[in-house]
C-alpha cells in the first residue's frame, strides 16, 4: 500500500472516529454538563427552532427570567412546549407571585393558561437543526438496531484500516524486542 493510500486512510478513520464522538457528545454527552435534549416536534418556534431540532435546555431560576426569553415548560404532565416570553403577570391577590404569558415565535394565538413558575423545565440555549429527526429515529426500533449496526461497522472500518495502514518496521521491532 503507497504512503499516500496509507496517509488518506488514516484520515478517514480519525474523520470517522471523530464524527462519532461528537454525534454522541450532542446526542446525549451533554447530558453530563447539566443540559437537557428536547426534539423540537412542531413548527410553533420557528425559524428560530425548526421542527425535527434538537433543543439543548438549561436549569434556569425562575425568578431570574424576562421578557423575550425562551423557555420550556411542563403544558401538562406529559406535554412539555418551548416558548417565548411576551409578559410577567402578577398574580391578582398576590403580586408577589408572578407568572408567564408565552407564545410562540410562529403562532397567531397567545398561550392559555399562564405559565407557573414551578413548571418551568428550563431556558433553551440553542438547537441543532435536523439532528433531532435522527434522535427520534435511534430512540426505538428498528432505529436503535441501525444505529448499532452502524457503530459495529464503523468500528471494524476503523481496525480495518489501522491494520492495513500499520508500519510493518515497528510491528517486526515489537516482535524481535519480545523474543530478548
Amino acid at each position: 500500500m503507497s504512503k499516500t493510500t496509507s496517509k488518506a486512510l488514516k484520515i478517514i478513520s480519525y474523520v470517522l472516529i471523530t464524527t462519532v464522538v461528537l454525534l454522541a457528545f450532542a446526542l446525549a454527552g451533554v447530558r453530563l454538563l447539566g443540559v437537557d435534549i428536547y426534539y423540537v416536534r412542531s413548527g410553533s418556534m420557528e425559524p428560530k427552532y425548526p421542527t425535527g431540532s434538537l433543543l439543548y435546555i438549561t436549569d434556569v431560576d425562575p425568578d431570574t427570567l424576562k421578557v423575550d426569553d425562551v423557555i420550556t415548560f411542563q403544558k401538562t404532565e406529559t406535554v412539555t412546549a418551548t416558548h417565548r416570553i411576551i409578559e410577567l403577570v402578577p398574580d391578582g391577590d398576590d403580586p408577589s407571585i408572578i407568572r408567564f404569558r408565552t407564545k410562540g415565535d410562529n403562532n397567531k394565538v397567545i398561550d392559555e393558561p399562564l405559565v407557573d413558575k414551578d413548571a418551568v423545565v428550563g431556558k433553551a440555549v440553542f438547537c441543532i437543526p435536523y439532528l433531532g429527526y435522527l434522535a427520534a429515529y435511534i430512540q426505538q426500533p428498528p432505529g436503535s438496531y441501525v444505529a448499532i449496526g452502524i457503530a459495529v461497522a464503523l468500528v471494524c472500518v476503523v481496525l480495518m484500516i489501522d491494520i492495513a495502514t500499520g508500519d510493518k518496521d515497528t510491528t517486526r521491532k515489537s516482535k524481535h524486542e519480545l523474543h530478548k
